[in-house]
């Protein structure tokens, strides 16, 4: 019960790993532009993201412009864009996996499949928190260089913005869940291994009892 309950509770951290990815994914705020120097009031706040620039006015109105030629972006946008998409859609395997192979299921046969089942998803989301855990370190670390390089006016200075928090509370819920749901697999082949060798003292015991019964039959 123990171990299902922390399964079911793996499960939960997957699935809001699963919705922060693709929030994070899809929201335009990976960048902003910073409050320094003469830019600490403006009219404008600029935000960017992996598929569309946006502007909010402070009159109330918002524009955005996607992005559409992928050559044009810089190489950390293209590498984002790719692996955020694969952290998607491997959090949301691990997710269809994890659903067969947890305890409190009907569903994936055996307790040896299931285990396995469980193991798979577990490693679905590990990689997906991986997939997702690189991109967002590698953008925070282009957003830093930019604002410290002193050649780089204050204008076009940037912060990072909520989507790239979001991307790294994501990954680290999406870890989690994977390391929880494969040290249950684990937990769950090592008793098998050891509780069946104490089963299987019993027969032998009680043959060796039958054994000297018939020896003192025969004196």
């Amino acid at each position: 019960m123990a171990s299902a309950g922390l399964q079911f509770f793996a499960f939960i951290l997957a699935l809001l790993g699963v919705f922060g990815a693709i929030t994070a994914t899809l929201l335009p705020n990976w960048k902003v532009n910073a409050d320094v120097g003469s830019n600490i009031i403006t009219a404008i706040t600029q935000m960017q993201g992996l598929w569309m620039d946006c502007t909010w006015y402070s009159t109330g109105m918002f524009s955005c412009t996607l992005k559409y030629s992928v050559l044009s972006l810089p190489v950390y946008i293209q590498a984002a864009r790719t692996t955020m998409v694969l952290s998607c859609i491997l959090s949301a395997l691990g997710i269809c996996i994890s659903t067969v192979g947890m305890k409190c299921t009907k569903l994936g046969g055996d307790r040896d499949t299931k285990s396995y089942t469980s193991f798979a998803g577990g490693v679905c989301f590990i990689l997906a928190g991986i997939f997702e855990l690189v991109p967002t370190s590698w953008y925070t670390r282009e957003i830093i260089s930019n604002f410290l390089d002193p050649t780089v006016p204050e204008s076009s200075k940037n912060e990072p913005g909520g989507a790239v928090y979001i991307g790294f509370i994501s990954a680290g819920l999406l870890f989690i869940a994977g390391v929880i749901f494969c040290t249950s697999c684990f937990k769950k082949q090592q008793g098998a291994w050891i509780y069946p060798t104490k089963q299987q003292q019993f027969p032998a015991t009680q043959q060796e009892n039958n054994a000297g019964y018939n020896l003192k039959d025969y004196v």
